[in-house]
């Protein structure tokens, strides 16, 4: 069964970096095709997708976040990251990571972990 956890800081200050790794299990993230995909969901608002890693290293994001994203991955530990830099209290929400089987379908994800930016 494929697996996937979020972890890393709850809270970040405002101009800031938050930065958080998620953990995969029962799939390789550099042997099949899947695009290894960050999600957010602010309070009482709808998912927005941030980015993907796809097994080769390759990145794709969001036009509206590229500027402020990083995705990066630590193959020996079969973890993918992300970082987004200069946070505000706009970027306060739960924070997914999932697999795609199609860049925006997803059929696995982790349990979210919520992120607020806050002073």
């Amino acid at each position: 069964q494929v697996q996937l956890q979020e972890s890393g800081p709850g809270l970040v200050k405002p101009s800031q970096t938050l930065s958080l790794t998620c953990t995969v299990s029962g799939d390789s993230i550099t042997t099949n095709y899947y695009y290894w995909s960050w999600i957010r969901q602010p309070p009482g608002k709808g998912l927005e997708w941030i980015g993907y890693i796809v097994y080769s290293g390759s990145t794709y994001y969001s036009p509206s976040l590229k500027s402020r994203t990083s995705i990066s991955r630590d193959t020996s530990k079969n973890q993918f990251t992300l970082q987004l830099s200069s946070v505000t209290p706009e970027d306060t929400a739960v924070y997914y990571c999932a697999r795609g089987v199609r860049p925006l379908n997803y059929d696995y994800w982790g349990q979210g972990t919520q992120v607020t930016v806050s002073s």
